[in-house]
């Protein structure tokens, strides 16, 4: 008992000791963004690029934080790194619609204009679906499905009056399947993501070669701010697909991956 007694009053101890250490970081990073966002707003976007950056290199990472750094390199001029904070900002909130405007236009002050490969409606319909949600808002609206279904499935066992038990049991049983279904979204995204490995060019002009070498045949140049899709990898080199379709190899540290 005493033993038991004695571990209880170090975890107490502990947590006396870690709670406030993660208020303060948490009050500090609060801190942090609005210094950042008060630089942009007066238009010191420089100042405002640090702030954010220091929250990045702290390990910070949400879908504001990547869209406000992509306004302010939009604001200097530094379109691929706009892009690439945008196209971020999408993977954590792929249906946030001012992203997604922001994005078209940081996308249309690039040198490349590619007209892209027409996808299957289908299949544009269904990834336009999984992507409506964040993971996480899938993941959240899963687990509370769940929850509140086996509730009313327990109310089902106890309960005496027939239409109540009735009630409960459809009830719970839909939202427990509604749960399973979003829990089956969020993991799809992850793979969707997973599967769609992609990179923004960040040197001015990129010369596209048949093969993973400086003396191969050059297919094409493309240029800072265009986005490649990523399909293998070798040495220093990387096979990419652009958004006509077109393949070929690139250098690996002329892009910086999303």
């Amino acid at each position: 008992m005493r033993s038991r007694r004695m571990h209880k009053q170090w975890i107490v101890l502990l947590l006396a000791l870690v709670l406030p250490l993660l208020a303060l970081a948490d009050d500090q990073a609060s801190n942090l963004f609005k210094k950042g966002n008060t630089a942009y707003e007066k238009g010191r976007y420089e100042e405002a690029l640090k702030s954010y950056q220091q929250l990045l290199d702290e390990g910070y990472q949400n879908a504001e934080l990547y869209y406000n750094l992509g306004n302010a390199h939009y604001k200097l001029g530094e379109m691929a790194a706009a892009v690439l904070n945008y196209e971020k900002a999408q993977k954590l909130e792929p249906g946030d619609e001012d992203i997604q405007l922001n994005l078209q236009l940081a996308n249309s002050k690039i040198t490349d204009k590619f007209e892209t490969v027409p996808e299957f409606f289908v299949s544009k319909w269904w990834n336009g679906f999984v992507l409506y949600f964040s993971a996480d808002t899938w993941s959240v609206i899963s687990v509370s499905c769940i929850f509140f279904g086996s509730l009313l499935l327990v109310v089902y066992l106890f309960a005496l009056v027939l239409p109540v038990k009735k009630s409960a049991f459809y009830m719970g049983i839909v939202l427990v399947l509604v749960g399973l279904f979003c829990l089956m979204m969020s993991g799809l995204q992850h793979r969707h993501f997973e599967s769609h490995d992609e990179a923004i060019v960040f040197s001015g002009t990129v010369p596209v070669k048949a093969g993973p070498a400086t003396g191969e045949k050059t297919l094409l140049v493309i240029h800072e701010g265009t986005k490649v899709g990523i399909k293998a990898r070798k040495n220093n080199w990387i096979r990419v697909t652009l958004p006509n379709g077109n393949e070929g190899w690139i250098g690996s540290a002329e892009v910086r991956e999303i």
